[in-house]
């Protein structure tokens, strides 16, 4: 039962958006504007109605104006999409879902997130990161450097109050995952493994149900130290109901070896965020960022992630659970595009192809 997940099958929100009155000049225009989605492409609609109803697929934010023709109707500053960019993109056939990051720099309200769900369709799905506040085990400078032990590491109260109370409230049904992404550890708490174990076991023990307020809502863990990816990870994720956020990013494995965790918490859903291309190395944002801005094309297509990543979907969905799949600008070069690879190849094993 274990591997048949991978086997082939055969084995105060913004108004609702609409088209702008003209505004004379540049600057009026800019500021009257309202984003629309890019127009429909009836090739886009008739892939998505070949995918798996349980299926989430979106990528890391919306801001990013590179997408115009994309995601957008013409083009758009960034603090404009930032603001009023999710109710368009929301339009795209493919894009069902969204990782909403930017909890990780500091909390949200209720309200903020109320005002998110308040602008998607009541079948979009959010992945939520949880603040650095309780997964991060060090305060950080501004330019990403520890600085000294946080004492809210994993703790229980704060992940509740802080994170999950707040998004069960605002954005209700609407959430898909919420995700507890562990910075990288410093050596000393490596080594110390299994007291970070059961530190998160404790954490993760003291959330509330997430039902009957999303009711497709998991809770997910995702790392930056492969040391994590054993048995015991496993059981902690097991004994507390909560699943394995798949993480590609080339801080860790392979996807391929990162497959023996999930198969160890088979059956349930998937939750998986494609970060960062493995030609870039552990710490090449900052590279691939450079390499693939505006983020308008596929600079460095990986069909091979794609083909075992749509395997696991498809074990996944066809075995009735929902799968959640977050795509960054980072990962080939433009998120939008990417799921429309993966979403291909995701159609054309449903369809024996």
């Amino acid at each position: 039962m274990q591997d048949a997940l991978f086997e082939d099958p055969d084995d105060t929100p913004p108004e609702p958006a609409r088209r702008p009155a003209p505004a004379r000049g540049a600057r009026a225009r800019t500021a009257a504007a309202k984003v629309l989605p890019a127009p429909a492409d009836d090739g886009l609609r008739a892939l998505a109605e070949r995918l798996p109803p349980r299926l989430h697929m979106g990528t890391s934010s919306w801001h990013f104006p590179g997408w115009a023709g994309l995601v957008w109707d013409g083009e758009h500053a960034q603090p404009a999409l930032s603001r009023h960019g999710l109710a368009a993109y929301a339009q795209h056939p493919l894009l069902r879902g969204v990782s909403l990051d930017r909890g990780f720099y500091r909390p949200l309200a209720a309200s903020q997130y109320a005002a998110y769900a308040a602008q998607v369709p009541p079948d979009f799905r959010f992945i939520v990161k949880a603040p650095a506040l309780v997964t991060d085990a060090l305060v950080r400078a501004e330019d990403g450097r520890g600085q000294q032990p946080n004492p809210a590491f994993l703790d229980p109260v704060l992940a509740v109050e802080q994170f999950v109370q707040p998004a069960l409230e605002g954005l209700g049904s609407r959430i898909g995952a919420l995700v507890f992404q562990l910075s990288p550890l410093p050596v000393h708490l490596v080594v110390r493994l299994p007291e970070v174990l059961e530190r998160l076991r404790a954490l993760l023990a003291a959330l509330p149900p997430l039902k009957p307020q999303a009711p497709d809502g998991v809770v997910a863990v995702e790392v930056r130290n492969p040391e994590f990816l054993t048995p015991a990870f496993a059981e902690v994720l097991r004994g507390t109901g909560a699943t394995y956020c798949l993480g590609l990013h080339a801080k860790l494995p392979p996807i391929e070896d990162q497959l023996p965790l999930l198969r160890a918490l088979w059956p349930g859903p998937l939750v998986c965020r494609w970060s960062l291309h493995r030609r870039h190395g552990a710490y090449g944002y900052e590279t691939a960022k450079g390499l693939y801005e505006p983020f308008d094309r596929l600079v460095d297509p990986d069909p091979e992630t794609h083909e075992v990543l749509a395997k696991v979907i498809a074990g996944t969905v066809g075995a009735g659970w929902p799968a959640y799949v977050a795509v960054n600008n980072k990962a080939e070069g433009s998120a939008p595009l990417s799921v429309q690879a993966l979403a291909q190849a995701v159609a054309a094993r449903a369809a024996g192809d």
